[in-house]
């Protein structure tokens, strides 16, 4: 798919903007704090209903506003036209496809966008939140449950941990819960394990490729829970310590997975250059799958391409991303001679206090 149309109101700095997109690449030139990653926030918005920054909700709009708003024109591969957006104001997130209102779930069917970021070595090295919800997002894409499968495993929990929390006689209550939580998390962890065994082959040999000083990747999944034994038995074993810490500590909201290497057996063993190089090539891996099951690439973002990563892995990321044929949006401070040298066909743009200025 590609965003052939972008329009922007009081997100950040960006007061109002409207801007087309060029179906290849798009390179937007600024200095520091101009709003480049805000352009690439506004299409990430329109896939996730959220930044990739770990900024409040709120931090997204202007001072002294109200709320912001970004739409989209998306053109899929099959010839038709969508229009995609997202507002949020009275602290409300609102959805809108083809000017109709629809739950925010239903947008990010239609919308597809992976964003590769100078946070995105947190995916390698942070905590597991990051992980379950980078495996959750293409897991959503190809497993048309999962959404209503993950709310219902999440009703579950948060039920359960409040009788944890109640602190009165509960056990009968307990029971049930622990009944209700088993069965929501077997579907889930299903669709996690099939989706992340289609991932593997494609980040190992992404990984094999920009990594081959490291040996040999190892993937591996945890479910959040030890998998030989019933999830029933877990809890009821573990409830008293449940109790006292006053959450559940067993099940798939623990689920975590990892990228490990021959000469790299832990991820502390990584510099942040290979964090970052690893992340990149989980962000293109499931990009890949997504065009191998979707029939068309998602819109890739990347944010400040040169940071940490020396100029010959810089050729080797942009190698993979011109043999994607996706259409690309990438911001920088000035153009990486890596860049300029892999000769693509380029639209730049320079971006300077929220405003964007077409220069070729």
């Amino acid at each position: 798919m590609q965003l052939t149309h972008l329009r922007i109101e009081n997100l950040r700095l960006i007061e109002a903007l409207d801007l087309d997109l060029s179906p290849g690449w798009n390179l937007f030139l600024g200095a520091n704090g101009a709003g480049k990653t805000s352009l690439l926030e506004a299409a990430f918005l329109l896939s996730h209903g959220r930044s990739f920054r770990g900024a409040a909700r709120d931090a997204l709009t202007r001072r002294g506003t109200a709320g912001y708003a970004v739409y989209g024109e998306l053109s899929k591969s099959n010839g038709s036209t969508e229009r995609v957006g997202v507002a949020r104001a009275g602290g409300r997130l609102e959805a809108r496809l083809n000017r109709e209102s629809v739950p925010v779930g239903e947008l990010m069917r239609h919308t597809a966008v992976s964003c590769f970021e100078p946070g995105s070595h947190e995916l390698i090295a942070g905590a597991s939140e990051q992980r379950r919800r980078f495996l959750d997002w293409g897991v959503f894409h190809v497993e048309p449950s999962f959404l209503s499968d993950w709310r219902r495993y999440q009703r579950a929990l948060r039920q359960r941990n409040a009788l944890l929390r109640s602190g009165g006689d509960v056990a009968a209550d307990l029971d049930a819960w622990d009944h209700e939580l088993a069965s929501a998390a077997a579907p889930l962890t299903a669709m996690r394990l099939r989706y992340f065994a289609a991932l593997q082959p494609l980040l190992a040999e992404l990984a094999r490729e920009l990594l081959a000083e490291l040996g040999e990747p190892r993937l591996q999944f945890q479910p959040g829970f030890d998998a030989e034994q019933s999830l029933p038995d877990i809890l009821a074993s573990q409830r008293d310590r449940d109790r006292a810490r006053g959450h559940t500590g067993a099940g798939p909201h623990r689920a975590d997975w990892s990228v490990v290497f021959e000469a790299a057996p832990r991820r502390e063993h990584l510099s942040r250059g290979q964090e970052k190089l690893c992340a990149f090539a989980c962000v293109m891996a499931q990009a890949r799958l997504y065009a191998a099951t979707a029939g068309e690439w998602p819109v890739i973002g990347i944010d400040d391409l040169a940071a940490e990563v020396d100029l010959d892995h810089q050729r080797k990321l942009l190698a993979v991303l011109a043999a994607s044929g996706a259409q690309l949006l990438v911001t920088g401070t000035e153009e990486s001679p890596a860049l300029a040298a892999a000769g693509p066909s380029i639209a730049r743009f320079h971006v300077e206090q929220g405003r964007v200025t077409r220069l070729l």
